[in-house]
């Protein structure tokens, strides 16, 4: 049942939850966004259970937009045979639809239990991989702590640049490469950003958008329009992050003879034509896949998930990727917004959502 518009300004504030009464009730009410249907969304109430012994209450501050993913799952094209592997971690209901899905969210511990540790994070701004939601209890090493010195704002990109480290560790560039990254929105701004990091690289963002010039001058990297590249601009590396054919097809014609590209994009149900005629095979060219869900190969004996995205947190301290970020919107537009990301209306950059009204 949707939570009535009109009277979700007037919701109780999260603040330190008090131990249930003799009737098990509690009173503090969360408010939380869900997909309903293609294009379609509702804010709904959410009770908040007492935290148990090792637990914590967060008080959202700032949730993100995933616009490449939240489209795939808001359109309704997440494909059935990846409905278990696609599940956020504390995701609600189920694919298709409804489902509370989400992970870019970062908010301002308000409670920990009193026995067992987590008191220590209480006052302190955490990033937890949890969907829109004013408030919730999660346990409490299933929140990650954000550096003093990174904004609560710029840390809702931390999945971005979690991502991008484990796209970096598969592509493995070296001193003095030629990078090219493929798709300027969140992940590929975020993947430009970090390649811009070896010594000697020369990163070039390629996006069709002219207005990504300016997010790549930001970005400390260079800028292109698709047409204005070919085979023989002599890239060593090439990632693809556009989410579309068209991109995957200019990351084929732009790879190094016997190079790989390295394809960060996940297209869901949508069928990708790939060409594999021409100079493919006679380039002995490679396509290989990167995905956040697994640490890369080459690390993952040695790395942890929740190093890998410690890592991501200390790298937010760099204030360049604030480029990435869109304008900020009151959670109560998140009906909206979701409409917008379905029809492919939506900014490319991360929507930023403020919780602190709620």
């Amino acid at each position: 049942m949707a939570f009535p518009q009109d009277t979700l300004p007037g919701m109780r504030s999260v603040q330190p939850i008090a131990p249930q009464d003799d009737a098990g009730e509690r009173e503090t009410v969360a408010v939380a966004f869900w997909a309903t249907g293609p294009g379609a969304g509702e804010l709904r109430p959410e009770s908040l259970r007492v935290p148990g012994p090792d637990e914590v209450v967060v008080r959202t501050l700032f949730t993100g937009v995933s616009r490449g993913t939240e489209s795939l799952v808001l359109r309704g094209e997440v494909p059935e045979s990846e409905w278990e592997r696609m599940r956020s971690p504390f995701q609600s209901g189920a694919f298709p639809f409804p489902v509370k899905y989400g992970y870019l969210n970062v908010g301002v511990v308000v409670e920990g239990a009193a026995e067992h540790g987590p008191d220590d994070l209480v006052g302190r701004n955490v990033f937890t991989l949890f969907p829109h939601q004013s408030a919730f209890v999660v346990p409490a090493d299933a929140v990650t702590p954000v550096p003093p010195r990174v904004p609560p704002r710029r840390a809702v990109l931390a999945g971005a640049v979690e991502t991008a480290v484990n796209v970096l560790w598969d592509a493995a560039p070296r001193l003095g490469d030629r990078i090219a990254v493929i798709g300027g929105g969140m992940i590929g701004g975020a993947i430009a950003r970090l390649a811009a990091g070896v010594p000697e690289a020369e990163v070039t963002l390629v996006d069709i958008d002219p207005a990504k010039a300016a997010v790549a001058r930001f970005l400390g990297v260079e800028f292109a329009h698709p047409d204005a590249l070919d085979a023989a601009d002599g890239f060593d590396v090439v990632i693809e992050s556009s989410g579309t054919q068209e991109g995957l097809a200019l990351a084929l014609r732009i790879a190094p003879t016997d190079g790989e590209v390295i394809v960060a994009s996940w297209y869901g149900s949508r069928p990708v034509q790939v060409e594999l005629g021409a100079d493919f095979h006679a380039r002995r060219l490679t396509i290989r896949s990167s995905q956040v869900g697994e640490v890369a190969p080459a690390r993952r004996g040695r790395r942890t998930t929740r190093q890998r995205l410690e890592l991501a947190l200390r790298l937010l301290e760099d204030p360049a990727f604030d480029a990435l970020l869109g304008h900020d919107a009151p959670w109560t537009e998140l009906p909206a917004i979701a409409a917008a990301l379905a029809d492919g209306s939506a900014g490319a950059l991360c929507q930023t959502i403020d919780w602190s009204a709620s």
